[in-house]
Parts: C-alpha cells; sequence; structure tokens
C-alpha cells in the first residue's frame, strides 16, 4: 500500500513539474507597447516573424500612440517600448521606469494636404512656413491629439512657427484624438492638412484627393527609440525575452531586416542603431 501511495505521490509530482516546464516553454512571449505607426505601416508584420523565427519569442503589440504607450510601460504592463518621441522616453528613463534607451531606426514627417492646396504650399519644403499659411488662411488642418509622437511634433512645429495653437485654433483646426490612420481619413473627408509619419503615408490605401504638400525640412526628422520596462520596478517583466528582442533589432541582422522593409519600391525605415545606448 505505502509503494502504490509512493508511486502515485512520485507521478503527481512529476506531473506538476512537467505542467511547469510546459507553461514556461509555452510562455516564451512578450509585451512590446508601441506607435499606430509601427503598425500601421506594416512594419510589425514584416519583422515579427523574423524574429520568432531566430528566437522563438512570441511578441504581442499594443499599438498606441507614444504618450498612451508610455504609459502603459509606466503601469508595468508591457515588456518593451518601441517609440518615436525622444524627450519622453529620455523622461521614462530618467524616471526608473526604463533601462536604458537605443536609437533603432528613423524616417521622417511629411506633411499631407488636398491636391486643390487651399493653403499653398504643395512642392515647398519649409514646414514653418506652410503651417503659418494654413494657419493664416484658416485652411482645414486635422490634428492627432492623442499624445503621439506625432502629435507631439506636430505640437513643437506649431510652436517654431510662433503659433500659439492653442490660442489661435478656431473650427479650422479639429483635433480628434485617434491614430494616423483615423487622421489620413479625416483629412480626406475634410479636405484638410495632417502631418504623418512617411512610413503609414506610404503604407495608407485609402489616398483619394490627398498628397504630400511639404517634406524634406530637417525638422521633419523622426527617429525611433527601444527601452527595455524596469524589472527592478516591475518583476512581471521578461527581462532575457524583452532584451532579447532589443539585442537582435540593434544586430547587424535585425538592422537589416528594417532595411529591407518596402512598399512598391519605397523604403519606410531608416536603422541607425546606438549599441551603446543611452
Amino acid at each position: 500500500m505505502a509503494s502504490r501511495f509512493a508511486s502515485f505521490a512520485s507521478a503527481l509530482v512529476f506531473g506538476v513539474l512537467a505542467g511547469l516546464v510546459s507553461a514556461g516553454a509555452q510562455d516564451r512571449s512578450i509585451v512590446v507597447a508601441s506607435t499606430t505607426s509601427t503598425q500601421d505601416s506594416g512594419l510589425f508584420g514584416y519583422l515579427l516573424p523574423l524574429f520568432k523565427a531566430k528566437a522563438n519569442i512570441d511578441v504581442k503589440v499594443i499599438a498606441q500612440g507614444t504618450g498612451q504607450a508610455l504609459d502603459t510601460a509606466r503601469r508595468g504592463d508591457a515588456d518593451v517600448v518601441f517609440v518615436h518621441a525622444k524627450s519622453q522616453e529620455e523622461k521614462f528613463v530618467a524616471d526608473g521606469f526604463g533601462v536604458k534607451r537605443f536609437d533603432v531606426m528613423y524616417n521622417d514627417f511629411v506633411l499631407i494636404g488636398p491636391k486643390s492646396d487651399p493653403a499653398g504650399i504643395k512642392g515647398t519644403k519649409d514646414i514653418v512656413a506652410g503651417l503659418k499659411a494654413i494657419q493664416a488662411k484658416a485652411a482645414p488642418f486635422v490634428s492627432r491629439g492623442d499624445k503621439s509622437g506625432t502629435h507631439s511634433a506636430e505640437l513643437a512645429l506649431w510652436k517654431v512657427a510662433g503659433v500659439d495653437i492653442a490660442a489661435t485654433k478656431g473650427p479650422w483646426y479639429r483635433e480628434i484624438g485617434q491614430g494616423m490612420g483615423p487622421a489620413l481619413n479625416t483629412a480626406g473627408a475634410m479636405n484638410g492638412y495632417v502631418l504623418a509619419d512617411r512610413g503609414t503615408w506610404i503604407s495608407f490605401k485609402n489616398r483619394g484627393d490627398l498628397a504630400i504638400a511639404v517634406e524634406g525640412d530637417r525638422r521633419l526628422f523622426n527617429q525611433y527609440g527601444l527601452i527595455l520596462v524596469n524589472p527592478e520596478k516591475f518583476p512581471s517583466v521578461k527581462k532575457e525575452f524583452g532584451q532579447a528582442f532589443i539585442d537582435w533589432l540593434i544586430s547587424t541582422d535585425g538592422q537589416a531586416a528594417i532595411a529591407a522593409y518596402q512598399i512598391d519600391g519605397q523604403q519606410l525605415f531608416f536603422p541607425n542603431a546606438e549599441k551603446k545606448g543611452s
């Protein structure tokens, strides 16, 4: 009887341990809080299968504006942050929520507008002059208004242009509190202007009467960064898997994969990783 009980107990322990090992094996996944541009442009759809094949780690993406993505990470609900608002990212690290920030890639912003061009700015390369013309003529303008990296860049550009948008905005200026795709759709419906990241614009299919109005200004540079959420603050963070994702993206292979992603022959993002981080 005792022997049968010992065998039963041994089998039970073995089963529990096997279950734990199996559960651990199944949980090779991380959560990445990222921007709508990395999702909407199709970049993640291209990169993540390559990373899965390399590391056998699944990546679950929460696509939000940069501000919302950082807030998600501040609650400990993500393992890695992949966003594009450098000053906000540096504050996130300085406040102890992230370990290190790494440059990973860049593209640029473009000012999109209707082909009829009511502000008379199409084909120019001066974003400040373009915004001033839009404000002076009260031409329709769509703002994401969602605390995203693109929204932050837009507000900074109004400031550089000497326009106090909070004080001067009127019916011509519409804040929608949504992502890049809805903002472009709203601009199309309103025959309005909107600031967009080039990656989302290239991948956007519902262009209608929209076209690039202003591009090529150095002030439209758009840098993306990677941060591991601090496991000392949030023990649930999967440090090894999250760091493996970062290490791959800034490696020679990961950077080559970013450079290789194209739509209709156009490269959407340009790798520029700094391995040491900040």
